[in-house]
């Protein structure tokens, strides 16, 4: 289990140079332009350019360096103390300490500091996937569960949408499927695919809510059109029962042509297709236009 960081918002001071050349605008330039930009004000002790330097190489990689400039603020900066938390737990940059990375969350959490308010869905939402797996702390799925309601926050969409479908998952494996429809709703009305594609699976069974066969099918496509592979699957499965194997083909088609939740493979696409057409002959005349456009 992996505590991973919401990317933070960054602000682009400058505007691009609409005469530049097409090469100055690669990214190893931009980053070189940017490093250069961001030396100048930490060398003038600025605490957010040491963190916008931090959040640079962070979202480079280079997290080593990422960590020297976090460290230099951890005491005034909670965005700095977060991604810290992230590192420290995850071992980015640094020797994997989770026992550490959970100190820091608890500190945003509960800080009583304005500063720290914007954090603390997130940090609720990581210090509950922690008491869920047993890492850096004692395993408590109770506490888990206190930790994603906080996190979660009624469903506000300014809150942890990561915990809101967490509650779905974690109602589901419980048993408690009501809460789960519940949870997985409030997820998918602020936009998450996870969760539209868990609802359409509910409507189709009945599960936490009455079967409901045209709103399943309404959150599958639209899941699978977004790339859930989960959603693809089931839609593949629903209509290949129903021996609509033409529909089954050209959904499955599309997830592995596109490489959509799964290692792009044209090899395993064409081999699936061939058996597509002994169920379906009218599958054949769509695998032969494709294979002649040079698609498979």
């Amino acid at each position: 289990m992996k505590l991973r960081s919401e990317r933070l918002p960054r602000d682009c001071s400058e505007e691009p140079d609409p005469q530049a050349p097409a090469e100055n605008c690669s990214r190893a330039a931009l980053f070189a332009k940017a490093e250069e930009l961001s030396a100048k004000r930490t060398a003038g002790g600025d605490p957010l350019a040491h963190f916008l330097k931090g959040q640079l190489y962070y979202e480079e990689g280079l997290y080593e360096e990422a960590l020297i400039q976090f460290e230099k603020i951890k005491d005034t900066d909670f965005k700095a103390m977060y991604q810290l938390g992230v590192m420290h737990y995850d071992g980015l940059g640094t020797k994997e300490d989770p026992e550490r990375g959970v100190e820091y969350m608890k500190k945003i959490l509960y800080s009583d500091s304005p500063k720290a308010r914007h954090l603390k869905f997130a940090a609720a939402y990581n210090l509950g996937r922690a008491y869920y797996e047993g890492c850096g702390v004692k395993q408590s799925t109770e506490e888990a569960e206190r930790l994603w309601l906080i996190a979660a926050d009624h469903g506000n969409p300014k809150a942890s949408i990561k915990a809101q479908s967490t509650l779905g998952m974690l109602y589901s494996v419980l048993e408690d499927l009501k809460k789960a429809f519940f949870w997985h709703s409030e997820a998918c009305g602020n936009g998450n695919l996870e969760s539209q594609g868990a609802l359409g699976v509910m409507y189709l069974y009945g599960q936490g809510i009455r079967q409901n066969t045209k709103a399943a099918l309404e959150c599958l496509r639209e899941a699978a059109e977004r790339g859930n592979i989960y959603a693809q699957g089931h839609l593949v499965e629903y209509y290949y029962n129903r021996k609509f194997y033409s529909t089954a083909a050209a959904v499955a088609k599309r997830c592995l042509q596109r490489g959509l939740g799964v290692r792009q493979d044209q090899a395993a696409a064409k081999k699936y297709y061939s058996k597509a057409c002994l169920l379906d002959p009218g599958v054949a005349s769509d695998l032969e236009l494709a294979a002649n456009l040079g698609r498979i």
